[in-house]
């Protein structure tokens, strides 16, 4: 096979406009800035969604932070030129900018999408860069890996191209999801990683 590529992909989610983060004054009091991320009403429930987590000899992993954390979830693949290392290495950037005890609570979870290339050794190396101890997530179980993404409102197609080229088209999004399973907050690829950093620490300061 020759060199794959990646290409947008539309979502078959509608999701509601994320509304802008600004600090606004009213009646003399400052009303806090709103996250930058999507909120979505109601919030989507993932907790149920379990996958193999080849990082920890392919136990089951539920999607869904330890008590008072905070767990990142993102669907993309490990040789992607652009768009993934773009979003995971934003993740990093933002995961560093938090003061040190709120760091140690966020965790990150990289589920594959394309299973058939990702080993085991090669996405858990992936993830980990990108993160210490991030969970790598793949399944051979194709009806799993769809239910998985179904459940976030993600979206993913793989094919081959008449130059014999391998195309992964996949939705770009980051998810936020707190320890009742619940997704908190959907960032679009290109969330500056400031904004993450401050839509996390609004997530804390929520009490997760």
């Amino acid at each position: 096979m020759r060199t794959r590529r990646t290409t947008p992909y539309v979502t078959r989610l509608v999701i509601a406009v994320a509304i802008a983060a600004t600090v606004i004054s009213a009646c003399g009091e400052s009303i806090p800035a709103a996250p930058a991320g999507i909120l979505r009403d109601p919030a989507p429930e993932v907790g149920a969604v379990e996958l193999p987590d080849v990082s920890q000899g392919g136990q089951a992993f539920a999607t869904k932070a330890s008590p008072d954390d905070l767990l990142l979830v993102y669907f993309g693949f490990t040789s992607c030129p652009d768009v993934c290392p773009t979003t995971l290495a934003d993740v990093r950037r933002a995961v560093r900018n938090l003061d040190e005890d709120l760091a140690t609570r966020v965790d990150l979870a990289v589920i594959t999408v394309d299973p058939d290339r990702d080993n085991a050794e090669t996405l858990t190396a992936y993830a980990q860069t990108w993160v210490p101890g991030a969970h790598a997530l793949r399944t051979d179980d194709p009806m799993a890996l769809r239910t998985a993404a179904d459940a976030y409102g993600a979206d993913y197609l793989i094919t081959t191209n008449d130059e014999g080229e391998i195309d992964v088209g996949h939705t770009a999004f980051l998810y936020a999801v707190d320890s009742a399973g619940r997704i908190r907050l959907t960032w679009p690829f290109g969330t500056p990683h400031e904004d993450l950093t401050s839509d996390m620490e609004y997530l804390f300061d929520e009490g997760v």
